[in-house]
């Protein structure tokens, strides 16, 4: 791969995850905070100082997740999270890590960064933005993005997709 290759795969990288996650966890959320007057929950409570820890524990581990599904993509996909050519999905199938539990790690990161931003603000507007965008993403991966990838990646697809559960993770990772 060649230097230039690289350089312009990273930019892509970066739009694509921009785009994405960034947009939906991070610029979506401000917004709603903004608009609905959420303050900073009073950390004496011990209701809002359990919820604050539970949601920095849930944002945490849904960056995580992000992080290490873009790591996988680029490694073992040889692609970025984005769709199509022009930000170049990922070429091979990627069903390491923690795709190997769950189909979606992705945007559980995301929901998971979501559910924790509502525990964190103890805001429901927040938790409706993530019950919205959860409903959203099922539709959407059950309706066009599983017909996509068992078009692009054929029965290499649909074997994984038989042995990998879609959103509550197995134990055992499948092999």
């Amino acid at each position: 791969m060649t230097t230039t290759h690289q350089r312009k795969l990273w930019w892509r990288h970066l739009i694509s995850f921009l785009i994405a996650p960034v947009t939906m966890s991070l610029v979506i959320p401000a917004l709603i905070v903004v608009a609905s007057g959420v303050r900073a929950p009073d950390l004496h409570s011990p209701v809002a100082a359990g919820l604050a820890t539970v949601g920095a524990l849930l944002i945490a581990v849904g960056i995580g997740l992000l992080v290490s599904t873009v790591a996988l993509f680029d490694r073992v996909g040889h692609g970025t999270l984005g769709v199509g050519n022009t930000l170049g999905e990922p070429v091979q199938l990627v069903v390491r890590g923690p795709y190997r539990h769950v189909h979606n790690p992705m945007i559980s990161g995301v929901l998971s960064i979501l559910l924790g931003a509502a525990a964190v603000a103890a805001s429901g507007w927040l938790l409706l933005r993530f019950a919205t965008f959860w409903a959203v993403q099922v539709v959407t991966i059950r309706f066009w993005e599983e017909p996509h990838l068992r078009q692009r990646y054929g029965s290499e697809y649909v074997e994984y997709r038989r042995n990998v559960p879609g959103w509550i993770p197995r134990i055992s990772a499948w092999r």
